[in-house]
């Protein structure tokens, strides 16, 4: 499989030159001006990354909002909305949002701070406009995945790196999994290194540093994960004890979480692509497997993400008979205090 995947990388450099070519291009014309950027007459926290997905961009989004939530500052969330089925901005609807029409992420979000403006708009300056004319406007705008959308320069812009698949080790797409070049991490304020192990020493901190290359304005700080509890997404089920189950997942790195559930009981796991919109033969793929399994304490486990995309009405009807589970997850940083004074520093 290795030997495939190194002949398909090879095939595919020609392509990489070219399109690092054009995304060099664009980055330059932003740089001389000729392409202009904009700041937001609201303060703004940027999110992003360099590489395609998986680095864990909605979870210390989450974080930002409980960090900001109890200092009285009014905050919206403003994303693009990956996968929804609708167009231009549009405003979550505060009682019953849904992926469909404003993203599975953001519907998470939506759902899990009902007080929270959340927004998406391909567009982030078209949003940023929007939301200046609601009745209350924000006074934080937490702009999510917009490392790559230029027209906007946020107060501070965050750029999130995974510890075992770092953009100093990557290349360009479609030979790497980089949006665009290594050298662009220049652009990011803060750079955080997620997914870390709980305990990361000193000289494994500076070992991250040399290998990102960081310039002297930069701060580095390091975040781990941790997997909650599992709930029941219908409110009919006991986790305690599950012995067997079916893990559903539709993110770009689904290993961590099988990993951590196979500490506790046997994993089946059906995995589709990251930000998968289920359909109802992909409901019957599932309902199949779950009914494979003999072992009576089972269930489905889902990432939280990927729940948004399985309480829609019509696939909820189908799975509501099911014990189904998610997982939370919490963000703890190496220097929690550190990381907030710079980030208020900034705005």
């Amino acid at each position: 499989m290795k030997t495939i995947q190194l002949l398909i990388a090879i095939l595919l450099f020609p392509l990489s030159i070219w399109y690092a070519v054009g995304v060099a291009v664009r980055n330059w014309l932003y740089d001389v001006g000729i392409k202009k950027t904009s700041r937001s007459p609201i303060p703004t926290i940027g999110i992003g990354n360099l590489r395609m997905g998986g680095t864990g961009k909605t979870p210390h989004t989450e974080y930002l909002i409980r960090q900001f939530a109890g200092t009285g500052t009014s905050l919206a969330i403003l994303s693009r909305g990956y996968g929804r089925k609708t167009e231009g901005f549009v405003l979550s609807d505060s009682t019953h949002p849904e992926a469909s029409t404003i993203g599975d992420e953001p519907a998470m979000l939506a759902r899990k701070f009902p007080g929270l403006t959340v927004a998406v708009c391909q567009d982030r300056n078209e949003g940023i406009r929007q939301l200046q004319k609601l009745p209350h406007p924000p006074q934080l705008i937490l702009l999510d995945d917009v490392y790559q959308h230029r027209s906007i320069r946020p107060n501070v812009m965050m750029l999130l790196t995974e510890y075992n698949d770092l953009f100093c080790n990557d290349h360009i797409l479609p030979f790497g999994n980089l949006r665009e070049a290594r050298r662009q991490s220049r652009r990011a304020d803060i750079v955080v290194v997620t997914k870390c192990p709980p305990l990361l020493s000193e000289r494994k901190r500076e070992e991250l540093r040399h290998c990102l290359k960081l310039q002297a304005a930069q701060s580095l700080f390091f975040s781990s994960i941790t997997y909650l509890e599992p709930r029941s997404l219908f409110g009919n089920g006991n986790w305690q004890p599950v012995r067997e189950v079916l893990l559903v997942t539709g993110i770009a790195h689904p290993a961590p979480l099988k990993h951590h559930l196979e500490r506790q009981c046997t994993v089946r796991h059906l995995s589709f692509p990251d930000h998968h919109a289920f359909t109802d033969a992909d409901i019957r793929q599932i309902t199949k497997a779950f009914n494979a399994i003999k072992e009576p304490s089972k269930a489905i486990v889902t990432t939280e993400k990927d729940a948004m995309r399985l309480i829609s009405d019509n696939i909820s009807r189908q799975l509501s008979s099911m014990p189904v589970f998610f997982v939370p997850i919490s963000i703890t940083f190496n220097d929690e205090e550190a990381f907030l004074l710079t980030i208020k520093k900034f705005i």
